[in-house]
């Protein structure tokens, strides 16, 4: 490693859970009570409890995040068997956690700790400032060091409707008795869960908050089939049917009592919620903008600062986004001639290299196969490349799986992200393939670095190594920037050396964010329509247009969200160039990689304070 600052293993990271079993926040040392000097290791564990109690604290709102970290386990196996609770009094004592906790952060005495300590109290502070800004709107899924700032509670692409099928299915464990039994009290809680989103519900429709039309028709229909599978036995109660095979724990549970409880209490409750979005649909308008609703202003730039952790404006945002574009554009061009498309703008261009037939995928699923064994192909090459870029590495467990059918139609390209903090789950890539259609030849192996290796999949490794607080907060202009990053250093590990046109997809992904910070502001606060918003993304970029209408309806679900990927890459390409410049010949790739990716997830201004230590370390 680099430093020494960052050498917490696994091993390490998890011992210091069980740790912090007895310990109260009543136990905070005094801010300002010993001068700033060398650190002071019973300083440092002092505060590292306490971030342990804040980030435990956390996770009994959310248990479903302390699962899918592996930490559910020893005095916090309780959690296994419970949900979030989604009604507007369990949101409010979520907030009243924060608030209580945001203050003992603040007042805990910063004397005698080290850097990477107080790396970990500005996170909190920063991630617990915003999510509060949020909670005080009167309406919204607030994420809490999470990506998806939500102003409607259930949507196409937002709610437990999509979420929890997911979640029961592919990371709750089902190993044990006790597993099966945590399985089964989710399955009853979740009918409460789904009644605490229908309060919110019409709590935002009766203060004129309803999502647009052509939303409201998605999610409609995401909702039928959710609950069409309810009926059908599937995905709540197919794992216990699956893994009852495997595990003897798991088989005396009654199968019967599963399908009974998701038969006649869970779709009762997706009944109710599906007759509240006919309601909004009786109401809905078709202004794709939060602009439009009640307090839209005021939400968009809340969103604009929970997802670029800056103070940018929709003016600064959409400046820079157009700025960035034509950039990018201006390197595609000459590649486009290089391959023989030298007539027309570089979206028409691309438009017309997206209806080659060289560079599509079959139909149905011989398509979707091709496709998953070129994904797995892609990824072992570049694991196989990580050494020359960073010199502390990881092997990450993950897979590929394809979207559950249900979440297709209202779901991005792609989606991935690390597993487990124990590393029982394991990192995942999520592909649709509703349709073959959605990817080309020269783009997929750009989306497969992004979602896995060295993008979120890789990075996720290393915070999962981090303190718990850490493993849980997560920030979009990082997560994001950082998968655009992987993307470049894919190219620049020569991934398309020998096959130019794939560097095109590479450079069209990147366009294709900035052409988000364009549309994202465009929709939210320039009055843009949804057409005009897929309009320019197929002309300026050459998107295909069937991509980019999902993508824009994304958008309007979650305002801002889209904002952060572009920026948060910029920023980190901007410390690299930094870096660069202020150390000439001392300049390592390598060692630069592993103070971003080393410090964990972060804000961006910790995020030059990171670099600016590398910086610093390599001067001597």
């Amino acid at each position: 490693m680099t430093t020494q600052t960052f050498s917490i293993t696994r091993r390490n990271a998890l011992a210091g859970l069980g740790a912090t079993t007895a310990l109260t926040l009543a136990g905070c040392v005094p801010a300002g009570t010993i001068a700033t000097g060398s650190a002071d290791p019973l300083r440092i564990d002092a505060a590292n409890a306490m971030l342990d109690k804040v980030g435990y604290n956390l996770l009994a709102h959310e248990p479903e995040r302390a699962t899918s970290l592996g930490v559910d386990t020893g005095a916090y196996a309780g959690l296994r068997s419970k949900l979030e609770d989604q009604s507007i009094a369990g949101q409010n004592a979520l907030a009243a956690t924060l608030r209580q906790d945001l203050a003992t952060v603040r007042g805990w005495s910063r004397d005698g700790l080290d850097t990477d300590t107080l790396t970990h109290l500005e996170v909190v502070e920063s991630c617990y400032d915003i999510a509060l800004q949020g909670f005080a709107l009167p309406y919204g899924d607030v994420p809490v060091g999470s990506w998806r700032t939500a102003p409607y509670v259930v949507i196409q692409n937002v709610g437990s409707y999509l979420d929890l099928p997911r979640f029961m299915d592919s990371t709750h464990p089902l190993k044990t008795d006790d597993d099966a039994e945590a399985y089964v009290a989710r399955l009853e809680a979740i009918p409460g869960v789904l009644a605490g989103e229908l309060e919110r519900m019409q709590a935002a429709r009766a203060m004129g908050v309803v999502p647009p039309d052509f939303l409201l028709a998605k999610a409609i229909g995401a909702m039928q089939a959710t609950i069409k599978d309810a009926m059908e036995g599937g995905a709540l109660a197919e794992p216990v049917l699956r893994e009852s095979l495997n595990y003897p724990g798991v088989a005396r549970i009654n199968v019967n009592r599963a399908l009974d409880i998701v038969k006649t209490r869970i779709a009762p409750a997706l009944e109710a919620q599906l007759a509240e979005l006919y309601a909004e649909q009786k109401v809905a308008a078709s202004d794709p903008g939060i602009y439009a609703r009640p307090r839209g202003e005021e939400f968009y730039a809340w969103a604009l600062r929970s997802s670029t952790t800056t103070s940018l404006t929709p003016d600064d945002i959409h400046r820079q986004g157009l700025e960035e574009l034509e950039s990018l554009h201006a390197r595609m061009d000459p590649i486009l001639g290089e391959i023989g498309y030298t007539t027309g703008s570089v979206g028409e261009r691309m438009q017309g290299l997206a209806q080659d037939e060289r560079y599509k995928f079959a139909e149905g699923d011989p398509g979707r196969a091709e496709i998953m064994a070129f994904l797995e192909e892609r990824v072992a090459w570049i694991k196989a490349q990580m050494p020359r870029a960073f010199n502390t590495l990881v092997n990450p467990k993950m897979e590929i799986r394809r979207l559950p059918l249900a979440e297709e139609p209202g779901a991005p390209g792609a989606y991935g992200g690390a597993g487990s903090k124990d590393g029982s789950i394991p990192g995942r890539m999520w592909i649709n393939l509703r349709t073959t259609d959605l990817h080309r030849k020269y783009d997929l192996a750009d989306l497969a670095y992004h979602e896995t290796i060295p993008g979120h999949v890789w990075e996720g490794e290393y915070s999962n190594r981090l303190p718990l607080i850490r493993s849980i907060l997560a920030f979009n202009p990082f997560s994001e920037g950082w998968a655009l990053y992987a993307e470049q250093l894919a190219d620049e590990l020569g991934a398309y050396d020998e096959f130019k046109v794939g560097r095109l997809g590479y450079l069209q992904s990147l366009a294709f964010r900035a052409c988000r910070m364009v549309v994202d502001t465009g929709l939210h606060a320039k009055g843009w329509s949804r057409q005009k918003a897929v309009d320019f993304f197929v002309q300026r970029n050459g998107s295909k247009a069937e991509e980019v209408a999902s993508e824009v309806d994304r958008y309007c679900s979650w305002p801002g969200q889209a904002t952060g990927y572009k920026l948060g890459h910029s920023r980190i390409t901007g410390l690299r160039a930094e870096a660069q410049a202020k150390l000439g010949s001392a300049y390592d790739l390598k060692a630069f990689n592993d103070a971003v990716i080393l410090g964990g997830n972060v804000p961006m201004d910790v995020l030059a304070k990171n670099v600016g230590r590398y910086i610093a370390g390599a001067q001597g």
